[in-house]
């Protein structure tokens, strides 16, 4: 199996451990690992922007956005707007009219529902903050961990 299929398979059995942790499907508003952005699509008088975070991860590594292009790590944590990306910053470095689809196309991205808050959608991280109880994911960090040193 080659490692590509073997991170699929991986992050496959994630998704289901997730759900299983979290009682199984919930209504979603977007796809999982989505990210909504709306710090000013509402108030432009725009929808949010729905950013598929997945269909762009398997595509490029995390350093491509959040290193070379700057983008944080936070949903809402960049000040993203039109000017900027017509620039060529942030989506515009890419979504220019020749690696991708250029801004005259505005639904492509401006999909969520009007009024839906910035936020990520059901990510792992999310889903196991939910259920974790206070202490579990460092002990869990701890026991993960290979021994060092001598034990007495």
């Amino acid at each position: 199996m080659s490692k590509h299929w073997r991170a699929v398979v991986v992050c496959a059995a994630l998704a289901a451990s997730a759900m299983a942790l979290s009682g199984g499907a919930r209504v979603a508003h977007a796809e999982y690992g989505d990210v909504v952005m709306n710090n000013y699509a509402d108030k432009a008088g725009m929808r949010p922007v729905v950013f598929p975070h997945w269909f762009h991860r398997v595509r490029f590594r995390c350093k491509v956005c959040h290193t070379d292009l700057g983008m944080k790590f936070k949903a809402g944590g960049n000040e993203i707007n039109m000017l900027k990306i017509i620039d060529g910053q942030y989506c515009g470095a890419c979504h220019n009219g020749t690696v991708a689809w250029s801004v005259e196309n505005c639904d492509l991205c401006h999909s969520a529902k009007p009024g839906t808050p910035t936020q990520a959608h059901e990510s792992t991280v999310n889903l196991l903050g939910r259920t974790a109880t206070p202490g579990a994911a460092a002990a869990a960090a701890g026991a993960a961990r290979p021994a060092t040193g001598n034990k007495k």
